[in-house]
């Protein structure tokens, strides 16, 4: 437990959610916001002072110490693959080469084209009117949501909307925010790193599991397609965990990271229009178009939108002008729907070649989390270790990871890999899933 919370400070401090002179909470505040023995929090941060990546000093407290020379904003799940990586099979990133050039180039020079003078100044930290007409109209039609154009603020990726919402609510007193037992760490990273304190909702077969939501205050759900086991949240759990925000006027935030991408059926249809006054939409165009763009969008309950817009501006965390007309014309104009249709189709081709070749070649191991999403959660048979899979596929020249990897400090799950199928350029991913298949019928 307390090598896994000095990864995870460690890392917001690498990332960059906590930020050089940031103060710590004491280590009495965080081991009960944590349900930690305080011991637990003062090795963990004994530990980064001796690394040098915190500053202590007696009646003064802890906090993030400067650095001439800080390491790059990556998380771990990011980097950029070593010489022996020839194939990347880790979860949360689309395929690259896909991404439309031709079709967003017309698009960038057609709405660059079109700007009035006066729109290539600051940005509003709202984002601009074009991109949240553009993302109102889209969002209604497409994912069901509740969205109009003075509710949505657009941020830098769901990574800034999180750290936005953190420093908002934190401000006003939130004490607790819940979330689920697995997911992306750099997540669980920005919510430690604002002071708001954390509780894990263990996650089964249906979801998260609600009955340890107890006092929280709030609650960061993926209920679309759970990441990183796949599943959505059953309905009746959908409907429990919007009838305890409205009962105890809570705040629940919906992270729809790929909700556009459901394979068997109509997409599951977003939380937030069962009641747009208690939860916060949180979307990207990460997956449906490329990271890069770092575009992202937050429809908002209207008693938090002058706070957001406020937090925003004041640390002058303002979007690319250029980018924000670009994506406003790509959606206006249709280009959006067709690029999300396409990607759907190709994403679908390649899981269903994914489950074929491991039915033939590897049929011991079971997948699920396969109705949605770009990527697959693959269990491994009984005395298989994880970990040993993970490092086995490596020596393989496969980066790839292990759903424990995801796991809050506490929380295991059996041994299973997250499988990104959308990661790998077209011409790669035959030989990517050859090398999965072998890695995954060899036994030692």
């Amino acid at each position: 437990m307390r090598d896994g919370l000095t990864g995870a400070l460690r890392d917001a401090v690498r990332v960059g959610p906590l930020r050089p002179g940031t103060r710590l909470p004491s280590s009495r505040v965080l081991a009960r916001d944590l349900g930690m023995a305080r011991n637990t929090v003062a090795e963990a941060y004994g530990q980064l002072v001796a690394e040098g990546w915190l500053a202590a000093r007696q009646g003064s407290g802890t906090w993030v110490a400067e650095r001439h020379s800080p390491a790059a904003a990556v998380p771990p799940s990011a980097r950029p693959a070593t010489n022996r990586v020839r194939y990347d099979l880790r979860a949360g990133v689309p395929d690259l080469s896909d991404f439309p050039r031709a079709a967003w180039s017309a698009a960038a020079r057609r709405a660059l084209g079109e700007a009035p003078h006066d729109l290539l100044g600051y940005s509003h930290p709202r984002g601009l009117p074009q991109l949240r007409v553009a993302l109102a109209d889209y969002l209604s039609r497409a994912r069901g949501v509740v969205a109009d154009p003075d509710r949505i603020v657009v941020c830098a990726g769901f990574a800034q909307g999180l750290e936005l919402l953190c420093e908002v609510l934190r401000a006003r007193g939130v004490a607790t925010l819940a979330q689920e037992a697995f997911g992306h760490p750099k997540h669980r990273a920005i919510v430690y790193a604002s002071g708001v304190g954390a509780r894990t909702l263990p996650v089964d077969a249906h979801g998260a599991v609600l009955d340890e939501l107890g006092d929280a205050d709030a609650v960061l759900l993926t209920p679309a397609h759970q990441f990183p086991i796949g599943v959505p949240l059953e309905p009746s759990r959908r409907r429990r965990v919007v009838e305890w925000a409205v009962e105890t006027d809570s705040l629940i935030v919906e992270d729809d990271y790929d909700g556009e991408f459901r394979y068997d059926r109509q997409a599951v249809g977003a939380l937030q229009a069962l009641a747009p006054e208690r939860i916060v939409y949180a979307g990207t165009a990460s997956k449906s178009l490329a990271p890069g763009l770092r575009l992202g969008w937050l429809v908002l309950p209207a008693h938090l939108i002058d706070d957001i817009v406020e937090a925003k501006e004041t640390r002058a965390r303002l979007s690319s002008t250029l980018d924000q007309l670009s994506l406003a014309e790509f959606i206006a104009c249709g280009a959006y729907d067709r690029q999300v249709r396409r990607a759907r189709l190709s994403y679908r081709r390649r899981r269903d070649r994914l489950i074929a070749a491991l039915q033939h070649l590897a049929p011991q191991v079971h997948v699920t989390g396969i109705a949605a999403g770009l990527h697959a959660l693959l269990q491994l048979p009984a005395g298989q270790d994880e970990a040993d899979v993970v490092a086995r596929a490596a020596r393989n020249g496969l980066a790839i990871e292990g759903l424990n990897a995801y796991a809050a400090d506490g929380h295991r799950h059996r041994p299973a890999l997250v499988v990104g199928y959308a990661t790998p350029p077209a011409h790669a991913f035959t030989a990517a899933l050859a090398r999965l298949c072998t890695v995954l019928s060899t036994h030692s």
